[in-house]
């Protein structure tokens, strides 16, 4: 049994959801997500709030019920509050600017990286060592926020490269004498 599923979501004021032919779609102000929901689970909207139920008393039904609760949560919180993810940049001369719709990124290589700013997520620079994504769509803003990450992880030695701002980075120990 499903300890996350069977909890309702609530639905804040301001957000308008609508289920139709297997896809639930939610309306805020932060934009509008849809979710393609699976025969096996059973959704309904009443009284401000999400009620996700098993379809049948299969095994998939039972792993996707947890699962789609969780993705509806998602979809309501990221239409009406939003998510965000916060770089750091650590080392000598790493910096990073916002330039139109491009995040130009100065990682310590030979050159300079562009990256391109999709139009569903929103980058910014608030100094140039400290990234801020955001967005309507959490799986949105999670894998933006890694490939930015990506182009120079933290390394264990002095901490320099790009990291999350909750992340701690565990040090190692340099070469002995």
């Amino acid at each position: 049994m499903s300890r996350v599923g069977k909890y309702p979501v609530p639905v804040p004021s301001g957000v308008d959801i609508s289920i139709a032919d297997q896809l639930l779609t939610a309306k805020g102000k932060q934009g509008s997500l849809s979710l393609p929901l699976t025969a096996d689970i059973s959704v309904t909207f009443a009284d401000g709030h999400i009620a996700v139920q098993p379809a049948n008393d299969t095994k998939r039904a039972r792993v996707m019920w947890g699962t789609t609760r969780a993705l509806v949560s998602n979809i309501v919180k990221g239409v009406s509050e939003g998510f965000t993810v916060a770089l750091e940049i650590n080392g000598v001369g790493y910096r990073a600017a916002v330039n139109g719709k491009i995040l130009n990124l100065q990682l310590g290589y030979s050159h300079d990286i562009d990256f391109p700013i999709p139009d569903d997520v929103k980058i910014v620079c608030e100094k140039p060592t400290a990234i801020s994504v955001s967005g309507a769509d959490k799986q949105r803003v999670g894998a933006v926020a890694a490939k930015i990450r990506s182009y120079r992880g933290p390394e264990p030695y002095k901490g320099k490269g790009v990291k999350y701002a909750t992340e701690t980075i565990r040090r190692k120990e340099g070469k002995k004498k």
